[in-house]
């Protein structure tokens, strides 16, 4: 089990850049697989991407290939999403949400309370 807490939401203009990061408590983190969401408003919470915990194995959605960069550091119980090249569209609640299992086969079991991000045109 793992209590995720995100930080580094925030304003950005387009173009612009911001680091989340997230800090999950609990002794099973570095078997946790683990993973950043987002909610936009009047719409459906949706997977933004993804990292494994046997070899960080990365996965992303569309809309964050190329731009978004997903890494965790065991270490410090604390896993990182780079957002890069924001559009107004990235605005959005961002979660971080832990698995119960290594890999990202499963939905998410805990989820942090959100940070939110919003990308000015």
């Amino acid at each position: 089990q793992v209590n995720p807490v995100e930080s580094g939401g925030g304003l950005v203009q387009a173009g612009g850049s911001l680091r989340l990061s997230c800090v999950a408590s609990g002794r099973f983190f570095s078997a946790t697989a683990m993973g950043w969401f987002r909610q936009a408003p009047g719409k459906e919470r949706e997977f933004v991407a993804g990292i494994s915990a046997r070899n960080a194995a990365t996965d992303y959605s569309d809309s964050a290939r190329g731009r978004f960069i997903i890494s965790r550091d065991n270490a410090k119980n604390t896993v990182y999403l780079q957002m890069n090249t924001l559009k107004p569209e990235d605005t959005a609640v961002y979660y971080c949400a832990g698995y119960d299992r290594p890999d990202l086969t499963t939905t998410p079991k805990f989820w942090g309370q959100g940070t939110q991000v919003t990308v000015s045109s």
